[in-house]
């Protein structure tokens, strides 16, 4: 591992990188043993000193799990954002993920139709019946 300079230890804790990215702290850990968040330099005392390419790359992680991408896929776009594949590759990937998308939007769109049906179909009465 890598010592943390004097100017280095300015940086940001696990705890600060977790409230600033709302990422459980586990989790960062978790990220950096799968190899998606780099491992981080440390302190002389042996603490993890995180720094704002890890907070980039860890929102970026996080904001890709909130669109449902899996592991893997975010496992591809990072190496598709370091620079490690073909534009092909890239478009492959997208035109991928945007099928798997509107395969969600339509069945969300499904559930919304029938769940407004049934609302109203219901009366909202006390009758145990209700269709």
């Amino acid at each position: 591992m890598k010592q943390v300079t004097k100017s280095r230890a300015a940086g940001l804790t696990i705890g600060a990188l977790s409230r600033r990215t709302g990422c459980n702290i586990e989790t960062i850990r978790f990220y950096e043993k799968q190899g998606l968040v780099p491992a981080p330099p440390r302190t002389e005392g042996g603490h993890r000193v995180y720094d704002g390419t890890h907070l980039q790359r860890l929102g970026f992680i996080r904001r890709s799990r909130d669109l449902g991408f899996t592991l893997e896929e975010v496992r591809a776009l990072l190496r598709l954002a370091d620079g490690h594949h073909t534009c092909a590759e890239v478009q492959a990937l997208a035109l991928e993920h945007l099928d798997s998308v509107r395969r969600k939007i339509a069945d969300l769109q499904h559930l919304e139709r029938t769940l407004s049906e049934t609302a109203d179909r219901c009366t909202g009465g006390d009758v145990p019946d209700c269709p």
